[in-house]
């Protein structure tokens, strides 16, 4: 078997180099419509076979569909929006923007050029993070939203803004 040959010369190559891998948060993530049906090991342990890995901040799936990343991240962000609207007892427009940018947008930004959104789903969950929480700014009218909505979204390639 070539895979598991190649994976345990990268297990002696570790150990030569006394690197240690973790067994336990090693998988097999099968990319693509084929699917790899032999069971790999590392030190005699087998690997499990999982339907998406989270790596590096970014959850990584089968069918490489950001999707799953972005419905992760859209629950995140709107929970963290709701805290920052929950915790901040100011109500000034301007802290609370400055706060979305700092605390939100950040993460919703997060390796974005790794699972850009494709589909218009998608792109519609990211901005409505941003619809949300301006839309609760007591003081900001809606002509203030979109121009704050303009110039500080997070715009996706592609898209005319």
């Amino acid at each position: 078997m070539l895979l598991q040959g190649a994976l345990s010369d990268l297990v002696q190559w570790a150990d030569r180099w006394q690197l240690s891998l973790s067994v336990d948060k090693c998988c097999v993530l099968n990319i693509g419509i084929l699917k790899f049906d032999a069971i790999l090991s590392v030190h005699g342990v087998a690997l499990p076979v999982v339907q998406s890995q989270h790596d590096l901040g970014v959850i990584v799936s089968g069918d490489l569909s950001p999707t799953l990343h972005i419905n992760d991240i859209v629950l995140k962000a709107h929970r963290r929006a709701n805290l920052i609207l929950w915790a901040f007892e100011s109500r000034d427009v301007c802290l609370l923007l400055r706060a979305f940018l700092v605390y939100i947008r950040a993460l919703v930004e997060y390796n974005s050029v790794i699972w850009s959104p494709c589909t218009v789903k998608d792109i519609l969950a990211i901005e409505n993070v941003q619809r949300r929480f301006t839309k609760r700014l007591h003081g900001l009218l809606s002509v203030q939203r979109s121009l704050v909505c303009k110039n500080s979204t997070y715009q996706t390639q592609g898209r005319p803004s």
